[in-house]
């Protein structure tokens, strides 16, 4: 196991703590959140955890939650979760986020807005000190609006590029429908104000741009987790 996938687990590990027996949890998608769910599973098994329920965050998340055994429910039979634990692309020293490299962007906000807690878990590769370097800004996009979001993404100062499927022709399909555009900005100097620009562009559906949710963050080092707690 390299360091990067044993720093994923540790912080993993660490999350899964906040989870006691009889919450609804919110399970996030991606490798990190893979090895909360397994956790999670495993405790499960183990007896010391009992009465969980989760709402993934993407089908690919409710398949690994199906092979951990962990019991699946939906926001429409349990519209407030417990807490809900996932990973990140990128984070900053204020727990804001840059979420969407797996494409789940949009289920992933819908779970955090309806989560009591919500806590982030990444190796420290992730963690930045200004969002949008090196990373670029994953949009969920209509797409029937793709060149008028294109075109508008360009007259906003950045280089957006349609993402495409991996093994297949194509682009890159969200489980909504849609498709994912890649914008890169740079540093992103004002994020809530770039949200804002964004969400007023027609097809643009939601952003990867997550501040305001977390409440913790647990940052996988080589040989430590990082604690880090935000509002």
């Amino acid at each position: 196991m390299s360091w990067v996938d044993d720093a994923k687990r540790r912080a993993a590990e660490a999350a899964a703590d906040h989870v006691v027996s009889g919450s609804v949890i919110g399970l996030g998608s991606g490798s990190t959140a893979a090895h909360f769910i397994k956790i999670i599973g495993d405790r499960l098994s183990s007896g010391a955890l009992d009465d969980i329920l989760g709402v993934p965050t993407s089908h690919q998340t409710a398949e690994e939650a199906l092979k951990a055994a962990i019991p699946l429910t939906t926001l429409d039979e349990h519209p407030e979760l417990d807490v809900t634990v996932d990973g990140a692309d990128q984070v900053d020293g204020s727990l804001n986020a840059i979420k969407g490299g797996g494409g789940a962007l949009l289920r992933e906000k819908v779970v955090a807005s309806a989560s009591k807690s919500y806590i982030l878990i990444a190796d420290g590769r992730k963690l930045t000190e200004r969002l949008g370097d090196c990373q670029v800004l994953p949009l969920e996009v209509l797409p029937f609006s793709l060149g008028v979001v294109l075109r508008r993404l360009e007259g906003l100062g950045c280089k957006p590029r349609l993402r495409m499927g991996d093994g297949k022709l194509g682009p890159a399909v969200t489980d909504n429908g849609n498709f994912i555009v890649d914008a890169d900005f740079g540093y992103i100097e004002k994020p809530k104000v770039l949200e804002a620009d964004l969400k007023a562009i027609p097809g643009v559906l939601e952003t990867g741009l997550f501040f305001g949710y977390a409440d913790v963050a647990y940052i996988g080092l080589e040989g430590e987790v990082k604690k880090m707690e935000g509002r």
